[in-house]
């Protein structure tokens, strides 16, 4: 089985969760609880991670981490590794205790931010373990609306900052952010689905982490890269109903007739797909890549000087994602 894709990079941000193996409690006791916390405080220090929000629940945990060092993998690997053999050691147990390896998603640092500090500070209120959320011990949303400055490792200014200017303000900005179940509402309709998304964030965040992945070659053949990326009969399907042609109309290219729906579905299959030119030549029966080169800067350049043309693109894109 292919492992998990980590994109990796300085300052990106991460919702990483995890589970026990089959379902079982990773935090039987107080004790367990108090044992990770004093963990993520240490192994923040020690890997110089950014945490801004966490929630332990019995069976798994929510975090919200920044890695400056781009350094995930080691923070992760320190973490779960230590846990388990606290855990082992003190239930006499023996083997692994999480499902498997965590699962990461990449966070865009703007209201997406926002909104996953809100999902995982309101998870035990969903969950119906408490009525109130400044009753649930084990999350840091007791850390945000404290008055105080005990709690200093938490990286929790940052995100009070995107919600107030003025420092004094943030406390009470915070507490009135927290309370909107309707915006909460919308993570939760994402992570709900089943499978979670590798990505979270705007079109263009998205697209700029495609674009990073798509000349790869050694890996993206792997499961979650192709996850990144949108199917080619998907591109072929958006462009013939935004310009209401028939897909096999795409592939024909005739000497001296131009045909713009057949060069902006050649443009945006390389963007979307993460397809080579020589596979999307292939698909457009083209002889070299070369020349689906040529088109995709030709597309390039036209669409910085056609507004016309960018908004046609533009509504292919839409009904694409």
């Amino acid at each position: 089985m292919a492992r998990p894709l980590r994109i990796i990079y300085p300052d990106a941000w991460y919702h990483v969760m995890n589970r026990g193996r089959s379902r079982v409690q990773i935090y039987r006791e107080q004790d367990d609880y108090f044992a990770f916390v004093e963990l993520l405080r240490e192994a923040s220090a020690m890997w110089k991670v950014r945490i801004a929000a966490y929630c332990l629940m019995s069976n798994h945990y929510h975090l919200l981490i920044q890695t400056p060092g781009a350094n995930l993998s080691r923070f992760m690997r320190h973490l779960n590794g230590i846990y388990t053999q606290y855990f082992n050691r003190t239930y006499k147990s023996d083997g692994p205790l999480f499902r498997g390896r965590y699962k990461s998603i990449v966070v865009e640092s703007d209201s997406y931010l926002l909104e996953l500090v809100r999902y995982i500070h309101r998870n035990p209120l969903q969950a119906g373990l408490v009525k109130r959320l400044e009753d649930y011990r084990w999350s840091s949303h007791r850390m945000y609306i404290s008055r105080g400055n005990e709690i200093n490792w938490l990286h929790k200014e940052y995100v009070l900052s995107m919600l107030e200017a003025d420092k004094q303000k943030r406390r009470q900005a915070y507490i009135d952010f927290i309370k909107k179940e309707e915006e909460a509402e919308m993570l939760s309709k994402i992570y709900n689905k089943g499978k979670l998304p590798l990505l979270l964030g705007t079109k263009e965040f998205i697209d700029r982490i495609r674009h990073k992945y798509q000349d790869k070659t050694n890996i993206k053949d792997t499961p979650q890269v192709r996850e990144l990326f949108q199917e080619k009969s998907k591109v072929e399907k958006a462009v013939s109903s935004a310009y209401q042609v028939k897909v096999e109309d795409l592939k024909k290219s005739r000497r001296g007739n131009y045909n713009e729906a057949r060069n902006v579905a050649i443009y945006l299959m390389r963007k979307h797909t993460g397809a080579s030119l020589s596979d999307i030549g292939s698909r457009f029966e083209m002889r070299s890549y070369s020349s689906v080169s040529s088109v995709v800067q030709r597309m390039q350049e036209a669409l910085r000087r056609n507004i016309n043309l960018r908004q046609r693109v533009e509504e292919a894109e839409r009904l694409l994602t």
